[in-house]
């Protein structure tokens, strides 16, 4: 019996969450040998080429010709490709990868701002509650010891601003074209964008970098930045934004046990304190926990 397509959906999140996971650790052991935004342009061009491979293989190419495509995936591309990676890669130089995961979950909460408060929805106390732990356990990764904030949290806080937005038009783009798609394009028009800012920004990398980080541009280009965001892609076609984070809202305690693992970076207290509110508070913005069952 084939599997409603609620449960593809989760499956498919629970999925790219995993190999998520690997995400911010796989991104700084690039930056042994490049700069974060050659890393960001090469592990993009690497996904985009193996989406050209498959859309080819598949004989999409005629999707390319729906100009709507292009308008929904040119405001993707600005949304995630630039600003979200953007951010995220250059804050990844400032902070660790333990606490970029712990932060990232924080798009719970803008994605639930965009997709129900901005509708003029009425809040619910369950889900005003839910608000209030996702912003304390924010600012307890943020803070830490309260005598200072670091800048690379800060620019992973500001990728999750820019999430939502480009989710809403991922998900209009998958209504007229495949994920595959969508990704090729995306990756097309992001890559020069990615290779401006560098320049702009100064950051270079010879061949012989390129060619050390090779091994860890090829993993973020075609399984973390392809593989899992077809995943994504085809859950959030099949369940709501705000689910499908909620489903992968314990991706972060696997970072932090992979980092601990691979870069000797244990787990410390604040990052541990702050998990707890953000889950609690991922589980009420979803529906998944509620003050009335325990009335």
């Amino acid at each position: 019996m084939p599997l409603p397509e609620r449960k593809k959906g989760e499956l498919s999140v629970l999925s790219a969450m995993a190999i998520g996971s690997f995400f911010p650790i796989v991104t700084v052991l690039s930056y042994a040998a490049v700069p974060s935004l050659i890393s960001l342009g090469w592990s993009t061009l690497i996904a985009a080429l193996f989406f050209g491979a498959v859309v080819a293989y598949r004989k999409k190419w005629k999707e390319l010709a729906q100009p709507l495509l292009w308008k929904y995936v040119a405001l993707v591309t600005l949304f995630i490709s630039i600003l979200y990676y953007g951010f995220y890669y250059i804050g990844l130089t400032y902070t660790l990868p333990g606490n970029a995961a712990i932060i990232a979950l924080f798009e719970v909460f803008t994605s639930f701002l965009f997709f129900n408060v901005f509708r003029g929805e009425r809040i619910s106390w369950d889900y005003k509650i839910g608000a209030l732990l996702m912003v304390i356990g924010a600012l307890i990764v943020l803070g830490k010891d309260f005598s200072h904030i670091n800048v690379g949290d800060l620019l992973i806080l500001a990728a999750t601003v820019s999430a939502p937005i480009g989710n809403l038009f991922q998900q209009k783009a998958r209504n007229i074209a495949s994920s595959e798609t969508i990704l090729f394009l995306r990756g097309m028009l992001a890559v020069p964008a990615i290779f401006f800012f560098a320049f702009v920004f100064g950051q270079h990398a010879s061949l012989g970098n390129i060619q050390e980080a090779a091994l860890f541009l090829v993993i973020n280009g075609v399984i973390i930045l392809g593989i899992s965001k077809v995943l994504w892609i085809e859950a959030i076609h099949r369940i709501s934004v705000t689910k499908a984070m909620a489903l992968q809202s314990f991706g972060p305690l696997a970072t932090l046990f992979f980092a601990w693992l691979i870069l000797h970076q244990a787990p410390n207290i604040w990052q541990l304190a702050s998990v707890v509110p953000l889950i609690l508070g991922v589980l009420f913005l979803t529906d998944h926990l509620k003050l009335s069952r325990y009335r």
